[in-house]
């Protein structure tokens, strides 16, 4: 499954179904930026258990005012719409695979 884009207007539409992994970045971020080709990774491995996400929090504001995003990155991931977990920062890809795997 490819990553894709949410705006505010789509965004609980994108996270009503399945696991979802939603990250909350920037373009002027540098983990953000770091953190892309992580996501991608794992898209390729787990893409057909796990939904992933990016919403733009620049043009997206009201979605990461909704879930308390005051630092990016921030990645939460979502069970059938319901927030179930949050991590906030840089992190490498093995410590987000096992907190992804818990929820698959």
């Amino acid at each position: 499954m490819a990553i894709t884009n949410a705006s505010d207007q789509s965004f609980s539409q994108d996270i009503e179904q399945g696991t979802v992994l939603v990250d909350f970045w920037a373009p002027w971020c540098g983990p953000c930026k770091a953190i892309a080709p992580v996501l991608e990774d794992m898209d390729k491995e787990v893409g057909d258990k796990l939904k992933i996400v990016k919403v733009n929090v620049d043009d997206n504001p009201e979605s990461a005012g909704k879930f308390g995003v005051m630092s990016i990155p921030t990645l939460i991931i979502f069970k059938d719409g319901q927030p179930v977990d949050k991590m906030v920062g840089f992190k490498p890809k093995e410590a987000l695979m096992e907190t992804v795997n818990k929820h698959l």
